[in-house]
């Protein structure tokens, strides 16, 4: 499969995730602070929460419900209590869009 639009880069909030659902794959992406976008999934591997609603913080993303960090650039659980890593999703940027394609997994 190819990459999808998901956005517009300017449609995504500094230090906040937006959800989106491509080929049925939930996934999180975020703008951080440098204006760098990360893409990884978006269900939390300890309690199936969408991360999407969680707080980001420098380069994680923590779940709101429960308080684990998880990396935006490895997908791996920096704090407890989840201890299994989401997806990491490769991030094209063209004309000002944000591509996915959720085939495509940088990690995990």
């Amino acid at each position: 499969m190819a990459s999808v639009r998901v956005c517009a880069i300017d449609d995504l909030g500094v230090n906040e995730a937006a959800r989106f659902v491509i080929e049925g794959v939930p996934i999180a992406v975020v703008k951080d602070a440098a204006g760098e976008i990360f893409a990884i999934g978006d269900t939390c591997t300890h309690g199936d929460i969408s991360l999407s609603e969680g707080f980001v913080e420098d380069d994680t993303l923590e779940c709101w419900a429960h308080g684990s960090k998880f990396s935006l650039t490895t997908g791996k659980p920096l704090t407890l209590p989840a201890y299994e890593p989401v997806p990491v999703y490769q991030v094209e940027l063209k004309d000002g869009d944000v591509h996915i394609d959720p085939a495509v997994k940088l990690a995990v």
